[in-house]
């Protein structure tokens, strides 16, 4: 795969009304980019539209709710109004269930929909938005090092860290798939940052926690497809 020209791109970000999410947004609408921002809940996001336009950031809004397939379709529909094409989707929507503790002992609707929003969120995402995705494109899903299968389990969130393995091989699954389409398709560690997920003592700031998903998103170079991602550096899975 070849880098695509450098020109101005249209790139769509789930879960980006806060946290890395809107701060990936933020980065990429200051760097050129048109960004389409969207979320479950229309007010939060309609705030959220309202900051970056304030920034002087050519931006979007969509609503949509990556827990329901439905909506997801939808979503696409209402984006396919915007006459426009994609460069990018970065599939970044994800929870964190409290209280997730033990496999053996969380609630399975906690469970179920931990995975139904972190793992199968993306996938469906990306199977209604891919016929407007550009070719080259490029997916980024918003993983976490939780999820790699190369370290010992750290024992917290096991639910989310389970969704996020899941993530994990997904992002292989269609890399593989869609290389001969020159779409590059990673998986994203941000590290524990100071988000309302990750709580004001984490050692990262939402901004470095960006910085990966922006890089991947514009800059890095396709030949990266199917890599699992931290500080714009592969890391084992």
């Amino acid at each position: 795969m070849k880098t695509e020209n450098r020109r101005k791109q249209t790139i769509l970000i789930t879960g980006s009304n806060k946290g890395i999410g809107f701060e990936t947004a933020r980065q990429l609408g200051l760097k050129g980019c048109r960004v389409i921002i969207s979320g479950r809940d229309e007010n939060r996001v309609a705030a959220a539209l309202s900051r970056l336009k304030n920034e002087g950031i050519d931006a979007e809004m969509l609503v949509m709710d990556v827990s329901d397939h439905n909506n997801i379709r939808e979503a696409a529909e209402e984006f396919s109004r915007f006459n426009s094409k994609l460069d990018a989707l970065i599939n970044n929507a994800g929870i964190v269930s409290r209280p997730d503790r033990s496999l053996l002992s969380d609630q399975p609707l906690l469970i179920e929909e931990t995975v139904r929003v972190n793992s199968f969120g993306p996938l469906w995402v990306t199977r209604e938005f891919i016929p407007y995705l550009n070719r080259p494109g490029r997916i980024i899903n918003i993983s976490s090092g939780g999820g790699s299968m190369s370290s010992e389990p750290g024992g917290w969130s096991p639910a989310y860290c389970v969704s996020k393995t899941l993530l994990n091989a997904i992002t292989r699954q269609l890399a593989r798939e869609l290389r001969p389409e020159q779409i590059s398709v990673n998986a994203v560690s941000p590290g524990w940052v100071q988000t309302d997920m990750g709580g004001r003592y984490a050692p990262g700031t939402v901004e470095k926690g960006a910085q990966t998903p922006v890089w991947l998103a514009t800059e890095a170079p396709l030949e990266l497809t199917g890599k699992f991602i931290r500080d714009k550096e592969p890391i084992p899975w």
